[in-house]
């Protein structure tokens, strides 16, 4: 178990800290809509994640009943290469474009500012979808709970504590705003301000750092390294 969540707790930090989700909730808490859009947004994505648990934790689990036990640690090293070199590939688009290729175009940005709840949470679910990034951090986790072959009770329960942990940073952001708006409002319009003025160096980071980490670990799992 303690193999598996440290393979799962990179995951669920990538994932929680992808620039673009936080600037899309801070951008809904300030519209109309506010703190409702912002969660209809947060449970639309995790709505979309819940949804592929369910349907390739299935899958999966039928291969692993017919394959050799190798399959899933190797489904799980080529995924975690996958992720590292789509890391790689925003680091360097960043650095040469400026730009951060899961961010949703400026239109769809422009809408945050009179959504509704239930177009944030569409909203969200598309992202989700449309996203590379998000269907490789979410297929990774159940390759990784697939290989560490718990009890189908034990792999839920895992897969939804990666859940949590992935969501956990806009969670507490809408939460934080729903309980304390007046309080909050300063200093989520300071960390919005300041995500908008660093996204780059941001995306740049977070890329080489994970990319580093996720490609060394698939490769090593490949037997590479």
């Amino acid at each position: 178990m303690d193999d598996l969540w440290a393979a799962l707790i990179p995951l669920a930090l990538a994932g929680a800290l992808v620039p673009a989700q936080i600037v899309v909730t801070l951008l809904l808490l300030r519209a109309p809509g506010g703190a409702l859009a912002a969660a209809a947004f947060v449970a639309g994505m995790t709505a979309v994640r819940l949804g592929q648990g369910v349907l390739f934790g299935l899958v999966l689990t039928g291969a692993d009943a017919s394959e050799e036990p190798s399959g899933p640690g190797t489904i799980a090293a080529v995924l975690l290469l996958v992720l590292g070199l789509l890391f790689y590939a925003t680091a360097v688009r960043a650095a040469l474009a400026g730009d951060d290729p899961d961010e949703p175009p400026p239109r769809w940005l422009a809408m945050t500012d009179t959504m509704t709840w239930s177009k944030a949470f569409a909203f969200g679910a598309g992202l989700m979808l449309v996203a590379p990034k998000f269907w490789v951090f979410t297929l990774s986790a159940i390759a990784a709970i697939e290989e560490a072959e718990l009890g189908r009770a034990a792999a839920s329960m895992a897969f939804l504590g990666f859940v949590a942990l992935t969501q956990s940073v806009l969670i507490a952001i809408v939460l934080l705003a729903a309980l304390a708006p007046a309080r909050s409002a300063t200093a989520l319009d300071a960390v919005s301000g300041w995500l908008e003025r660093n996204d780059r160096i941001l995306v740049i980071a977070i890329g080489a750092i994970f990319g580093t980490w996720f490609a060394v670990k698939g490769l090593s799992g490949l037997g590479v390294l």
